[in-house]
């Protein structure tokens, strides 16, 4: 059963995700819960704390994930032995488990719709909205690839233009997810596009083993 904190954070998120940061209040949430602000307080500074622990939320769950899924946990200047250890179809399985994450899962996909609302009102969001759903993500990719250029297992390539044609089709999804309520299509477009992109960019003895 959830706790009160637990609650708050995630009514929070979904008024967020509704009516954007800058337009949600405080009273806003505790009127949506039932409850005071004072009663509020008693489990969060000011909104900003709430969002605060949003944030660590999400990076916390994205830890969790890569363990799970066995994908770097750390970019690759903190880790870069990790990037060099990622097999392919580890690869394919974190993606197509961070679709659903994003489309399905109502705590990240509420996190995203929050940050498209308001990465144009709000410079620091904007950033957030990079770091966590774009330029990061396909920054991240680019290494991966790269990495696996130089063990042989991956086609020789540009890999920040294999990371951008990797994930192009991925954004595309997502929003066409957004807008249709078979969300299963969606996600079965991604597979074939990432079984497609293997194919063609992986070495042939990495295709042989």
């Amino acid at each position: 059963m959830a706790t009160t904190k637990e609650n708050i954070l995630h009514t929070a998120l979904r008024l967020f995700a509704q009516d954007g940061y800058e337009a949600t209040s405080v009273s806003d949430i505790a009127g949506e819960l039932g409850m005071t602000k004072g009663a509020l307080y008693k489990h969060y500074k000011n909104k900003r704390d709430i969002f605060d622990s949003i944030v660590e939320r999400i990076y916390q769950i994205d830890v969790e994930r890569a363990k799970k899924y066995e994908v770097p946990e750390e970019t690759f200047d903190k880790s870069p032995s990790a990037y060099r250890n990622t097999a392919v179809d580890k690869i394919k399985v974190f993606i197509e488990a961070q679709f659903y994450f994003l489309t399905e899962d109502e705590f990240f996909s509420n996190f995203r719709k929050m940050l498209t609302l308001e990465q144009y009102r709000n410079p620091e969001i904007m950033e957030l909205y990079q770091k966590c759903l774009v330029s990061g993500p396909v920054s991240y990719m680019e290494d991966l690839f790269r990495e696996m250029m130089e063990q042989g297992i991956w086609n020789k390539s540009n890999p920040k233009q294999l990371a951008l044609e990797f994930y192009a089709p991925f954004y595309l999804l997502v929003s066409i997810s957004d807008t249709t309520p078979d969300k299963k299509e969606a996600a079965k477009l991604l597979a074939a596009h990432i079984e497609r992109f293997i194919d063609k960019n992986a070495s042939p003895r990495k295709q042989k083993e």
